[in-house]
């Protein structure tokens, strides 16, 4: 039978946050996120700090409220520590468009500049600037050992179509082209692959050249397929000349194959890596349509392999949510942010989350697509995607209801510290299982190993028989999460596994053969 539990198990591997002097900071982003080692945030900077007093979920200056800014956002730097967070995603930070615009705060991706930070994120109860503010923010999160990734918006907003129409995209009526259904953007004219548009890229490099003066260590490109790739290669080149460390994170997946609008050619994945990007979103946000496990385990082997295909190493990130996403919890409840969460601690991959991710906030506004009482644009009502951060108007923090989601966040990331050896180095092996929507597989470096099992049926048990090649049941074997204990024998693993549930085990003194 299975070993007993051990509740002292966490005590040899607890990750114990260090708290590091004030010195220079040294860039070492792209390192760790080629190593599989950046446990990633994304943060709204607008929602991130903000002080909702009378919690209706909007934030209203003249009730004393104040919205999320780059100065109360660092009261918020030790709870991301604690949490095993070594990386921020800020969403955009310049300024936004307020004609033809969504929400009552504008769009974060409706750019109207790319090297005017927004004055929404100013705090006036400081007599410093808005740029120092944002400066003593990433000095603050770098004091913590936590790096800043910064992401440039993929179009521009009507505001800086009318002030320079020549850096637009136009259709056959001399018309700005608006991309899909982004009814508050219009498409930048990048160029093509053999002639860049250099009124663009000077914009896109003003913008480089403006993050790196505030301390940024990478920038994560909007919709990247929508520009081409040797436009990313003259940029990222040019970065890289100022800080080979600096980190270059694509939204690109290999399951998008057209462009979201046929004004643009569209430049897939391989060809962003190709011109210099670390690393791509993947398509495991493709998993709540998974039935099978081997679809999850393929895109591991398929992500896994881009390691050795290109000259350069290459990572991606957990995409399993994103702000494009649903809540987790409204798409298979609170165990399927549980196993994503153990997903992205236990693959070779970045692990990646959305601010409110570890407490289970389902982004679901009351207010949602109601009159707005007043508004900062020309947009009357409080635009939402439903059951996704918002990213259009003043409002409240991130924030759910489960705490033991929270303390269960702060275990995976510290587990996913300890064995970042595994994910940097180890082998990674798919294991059979006995049940399709059953997954196993393990990791594997210098005689520890670490075996993952997890049913992605969310309505009901699954059973299964899962084979682990010479594994004896004298090995000491460790479990770090479970709800049901599996029974070992010989060489297999026999299951059986709450819906949803997934297992993590760690192994003393053995490799996977």
């Amino acid at each position: 039978m299975f070993k007993k539990f051990l509740v002292t198990f966490l005590t040899g591997f607890l990750f114990i946050p260090a708290v590091f002097a004030d010195n220079v900071w040294v860039n070492d982003l792209r390192n760790l996120f080629l190593s599989n080692g950046a446990v990633i945030y994304e943060i709204n900077m607008r929602t991130f700090g903000a002080q909702d007093l009378n919690n209706d979920g909007i934030i209203d200056p003249l009730d004393g409220e104040e919205s999320g800014n780059f100065l109360n956002a660092i009261n918020r730097l030790d709870e991301l520590q604690n949490l095993g967070i070594n990386t921020i995603h800020i969403m955009p930070i310049m300024e936004t468009g307020k004609i033809k615009a969504l929400g009552t705060a504008g769009s974060l991706y409706a750019a109207s500049s790319f090297n005017k930070l927004n004055p929404q994120l100013k705090s006036e109860k400081t007599a410093l600037t808005l740029e120092e503010q944002a400066i003593k923010f990433i000095n603050e999160a770098h004091r913590r050992k936590i790096r800043v990734l910064i992401d440039v918006p993929a179009c521009g907003s009507f505001d800086l179509y009318m002030q320079r129409p020549e850096l637009f995209l136009k259709d056959s009526s001399g018309q700005p082209v608006v991309p899909s259904d982004w009814t508050d953007v219009r498409l930048l004219n990048a160029g093509s692959e053999t002639n860049i548009n250099m009124d663009v890229y000077n914009l896109y490099q003003e913008f480089v050249d403006y993050v790196m003066k505030l301390g940024a260590d990478g920038i994560r490109a909007d919709v990247a397929q929508l520009k081409p790739a040797a436009f990313w290669k003259k940029l990222i080149d040019y970065s890289r000349i100022k800080d080979p460390q600096f980190m270059w994170l694509a939204e690109a997946s290999d399951s998008w194959t057209t462009s979201i609008t046929p004004a643009v050619e569209y430049t897939p994945y391989d060809k962003l890596l190709e011109a210099g990007f670390d690393g791509f979103y993947g398509s495991y946000f493709k998993m709540k349509d998974w039935r099978n496990a081997s679809e999850l385990l393929n895109h591991v082997k398929f992500t896994n392999s881009l390691r050795k295909k290109f000259s350069q190493p290459k990572a991606v990130i957990g995409s399993f949510t994103t702000h494009d996403e649903l809540s987790p919890v409204l798409i298979n409840g609170i165990q399927y942010s549980e196993m994503i969460l153990w997903l992205n601690s236990t693959l070779p991959v970045n692990a990646y989350y959305v601010d409110g991710f570890q407490s289970g906030d389902n982004y679901i506004y009351l207010w949602a697509n109601k009159h707005a009482h007043s508004t900062y644009t020309d947009d009357d009502d409080y635009f939402v995607h439903r059951g996704k951060l918002d990213i259009f108007n003043f409002s409240r923090k991130p924030g759910g209801k489960y705490v033991n989601l929270t303390r269960e966040f702060a275990t995976a990331t510290s587990f996913k510290h300890f064995i970042s050896s595994l994910t940097a180095n180890g082998v990674y092996k798919e294991l059979k299982s006995t049940n399709p929507e059953v997954f196993a597989y393990g990791l594997s470096y210098n005689k520890t190993t670490v075996l993952v099992f997890g049913n992605l049926n969310f309505r009901t048990y699954s059973e299964a028989v899962i084979k682990v090649p010479g594994y004896k049941d004298s090995i000491l074997t460790i479990p770090v999460k479970m709800d049901t204990a599996p029974i070992s024998e010989d060489g297999k693993f026999k299951v059986n596994l709450l819906p949803g549930e997934i297992q993590v085990l760690l192994i003393n003194d053995f490799d996977l053969k």
